[in-house]
Order: C-alpha cells, then sequence, then structure tokens
C-alpha cells in the first residue's frame, strides 16, 4: 500500500516522503496513529505542504545539530515523579516528561517524537536515553528520576 507519512518514523522515512509498506502496517498502525495517510492523487498537494512544514522543523544541518548535541550532553536532567516505597515509579516516565524536563533544566527545546527509550523507565535513579537530532547526530543523555 502507498502512504504519505506525516511524521517521521524510525526506519521508514520522514514527513513528506511516498513509501511503500505492507497494507496490515499501514491500515493497523500508521494510519490510526496519525503517522501516516493513505496516497491518493489529490494527495501530491498534501506532500508538498507537509515538506515545507518539516523544513521549518527540522535541524538543517549536521553542524547545528552536533551544537544542539553539546548543549543537551552538558545539561543535568532531573524528573521528580511520584513512586512507591520501593523506588517504582506509579506509571512510567514518557518521552513527552523528559522533552519538557529539558526544557525546564534549561537545555533546547526538544520534540517529543525525537527522545528515544531502550526501554520503559519505571524505576528511580540514572537512566540514559537518546535524542535524535538528525539522521546521522544522535545525543546521549543522562536522566536522573527522584522522588517527588
Amino acid at each position: 500500500m502507498k502512504i504519505i507519512l506525516t511524521h517521521e518514523v524510525s526506519g521508514l522515512g520522514a514527513a513528506g516522503d511516498v513509501v511503500d509498506v505492507k497494507d496490515g502496517y499501514a491500515r493497523n498502525y500508521l494510519v490510526p496513529r496519525g503517522f501516516a495517510i493513505r496516497w491518493t492523487k489529490g494527495g501530491e498537494k498534501d506532500v508538498a505542504q507537509i515538506r515545507r512544514a518539516r523544513k521549518i522543523h527540522e535541524i538543517a544541518t549536521i553542524e547545528q545539530a552536533n551544537e544542539i548535541k553539546a548543549q543537551l550532553e552538558g545539561t543535568k536532567v532531573r524528573l521528580a515523579v511520584r513512586s512507591g516505597d520501593a523506588g517504582r515509579l506509579f506509571g512510567s516516565v514518557t518521552p513527552a516528561d523528559i522533552a519538557s524536563a529539558i526544557k525546564t533544566a534549561g537545555g533546547p527545546d526538544v520534540d517529543k517524537r525525537r527522545v528515544e527509550l531502550g526501554s520503559p523507565i519505571k524505576t528511580l535513579g540514572s537512566h540514559q536515553v537518546s535524542v535524535r537530532l538528525h539522521p546521522e547526530v544522535a545525543a546521549k543523555l543522562g536522566i536522573e528520576v527522584v522522588a517527588a
């Protein structure tokens, strides 16, 4: 099935790309979550609009991505969350929580879709997350999760 991506999807493409994927993947995952729309001849106008919006929000050069990477890796991020007695969290830390904690700590504004968690963060302590700034540049960031 041919689809137009509306958001960046790891391993598939960036917003505005027209890709061919298996029917079930598009029908059950990409389209319902708003990551893609079905391709039509009239949808070609949407592609140009999506690409224009992408150019506004994307990090244009590798040098710019490396500057932001240096800022991120120099930022100490503490995230206060509710937890139980044994240090287990009530729920888990989401990429949106991390993005807002980076902003609060004085770091650069990061889109929550660029934050990649290896596994869900469900305990107190230090954790490593990756922030994908550019297809070739990713920043490793240490997060300190503390009890609120």
